[in-house]
């Protein structure tokens, strides 16, 4: 997979994410919102702002990655939804989310996104889960 070597992630995903695993394209990075279990996936891929700046080897391996980001979640934590998302409105870098969602979730049925504050994982519940998920992921 070509991904570049000048390739640096965006400041703001670094502020608000933390380093689960390096796949094949991607990272993958838990956002610091303990209200969702909640995963960025970061394609590795300079300048890239949209899913069409990807060469077509690269979509296809982000799609796999979605996937076992998503049965990941589906795996752990039992969700009712899951939610996939690339809107990059506020960091243009391209990322998705992959977002496990509750009918009795603080933001449901509304998208997480404004609905509530996020709250800091503390830091035990920050190591156990992502020892949960690299865990799982490993398997």
């Amino acid at each position: 997979m070509n991904t570049g070597s000048n390739w640096h992630l965006h400041p703001q995903l670094a502020d608000d994410t933390h380093p689960v695993a390096h796949l094949k394209l991607s990272e993958l990075r838990l956002m610091d919102d303990a209200n969702h279990p909640w995963l960025i996936l970061v394609p590795r891929v300079p300048d890239a702002i949209e899913l069409v700046d990807l060469e077509p080897a690269q979509r296809a391996a982000l799609s796999s990655e979605i996937d076992a980001a998503s049965r990941l979640l589906l795996q752990l934590f039992k969700p009712d939804k899951l939610n996939v998302a690339a809107l990059g409105n506020l960091v243009p870098q391209l990322h998705v989310h992959v977002i496990a969602r509750f009918h009795n979730d603080i933001a449901w049925p509304r998208p997480v996104w404004g609905s509530a504050t996020a709250k800091p994982y503390t830091p035990e519940a920050l190591v156990e889960r992502i020892t949960r998920l690299r865990g799982t992921l490993g398997e």
